[in-house]
């Protein structure tokens, strides 16, 4: 087993800035993505690893085909490499004195609805008070991985249950059926679930749902069959706006478009968004400036996120 002080030891003769070869293979598991993270070539990331394995005397990765996997003296060199990480993070920004003037950049993930609908204004508005802070907003269906680095702050619909991640609830929100009055009146407006069967459903592509929470149709009944599928919400509610079926729309999204009726009021889903964060960041101010305004924004807007 690697001991703090032997790990410390065998960077006598090494590269402490080989850790950072070695995290980013750890996070992205192919060269060619972890040479593009670090801006390098494929060749370059192989080389410092290879160095690292040197000076701990142990091998770290086992490289098959399909890509770089961690052996076991791998697996525990990562604890020890992130936390070095996490250190330097926190000093650089100390010293450079980013987080006292909160300069620098923050790269915010957020499934589409909320990105677009929610955060995209509230966040223009914290980079006005902040101005020499870059926020980055990725509103994008697919939720980024913090552990990847794909994202800082990473909002996804379930709580991440690996990586070295902080990981808490940051809001429940509801879902209900909406759709256009001219749709309503041309085809009729269905007076139970059992009559949503034969009405123009638009919902998720079946095969392309990542995670079993965006499956809102067979949650309301499961003989329920899309006619008009995306696998972006913010499409799915489009297509209800230009009056072609009936579509399951968080509420605080149907809300900002009054040309949607509430379809079958006592149908409403309950869902829950988690925000996550690396824990090697934990202790930037820059990050927990943004994460506590998002925690503000979600207790300020309860109502809207909630029928």
């Amino acid at each position: 087993m690697i001991e703090e002080s032997d790990f410390g030891a065998a960077f006598v003769s090494g590269d402490w800035n080989d850790l950072k070869y070695f995290l980013a293979m750890v996070r992205h598991g192919r060269l060619t993505a972890a040479a593009r993270q670090l801006g390098v070539n494929h060749s370059t990331v192989e080389r410092r690893i290879t160095a690292l394995e040197k000076a701990l005397s142990a091998k770290l990765f086992e490289r098959p085909p399909s890509g770089f996997e961690l052996t076991a003296k791998g697996q525990e060199l990562v604890p020890f490499a992130e936390e070095i990480e996490s250190r330097w993070l926190v000093a650089a920004s100390e010293i450079s004195g980013a987080d006292v003037t909160l300069s620098g950049s923050v790269r915010i993930g957020a499934p589409d609805g909320l990105g677009m609908y929610f955060l995209a204004r509230r966040l223009a508005d914290l980079s006005v008070r902040y101005p020499e802070l870059d926020l980055e907003l990725v509103a994008m269906p697919q939720v980024l991985n913090p552990s990847k680095r794909e994202a800082d702050i990473a909002v996804g619909f379930t709580r991440p249950m690996q990586g070295h991640l902080t990981s808490r609830k940051l809001t429940d929100y509801t879902l209900s059926l909406y759709a256009t009055t001219g749709y309503l009146e041309a085809c009729g407006a269905p007076g139970d679930v059992t009559e949503l069967r034969g009405s123009s459903m638009i919902g998720y592509i079946k095969d392309l749902i990542f995670v079993k929470e965006l499956d809102y149709l067979s949650d309301i009944d499961a003989g329920l069959q899309p006619r008009l599928t995306s696998t972006n919400i913010v499409a799915q509610q489009i297509m209800a706006l230009q009056g072609h079926g009936i579509a399951v729309l968080p509420d605080f999204m149907a809300r900002q478009s009054p040309e949607l009726q509430l379809v079958l009021p006592d149908v409403k889903l309950t869902r829950s968004y988690y925000i996550s964060y690396s824990n090697s960041l934990a202790n930037l101010l820059r990050i927990r400036t943004v994460i506590d305004a998002m925690m503000d924004w979600v207790r300020e807007a309860r109502q809207q996120l909630l029928r």
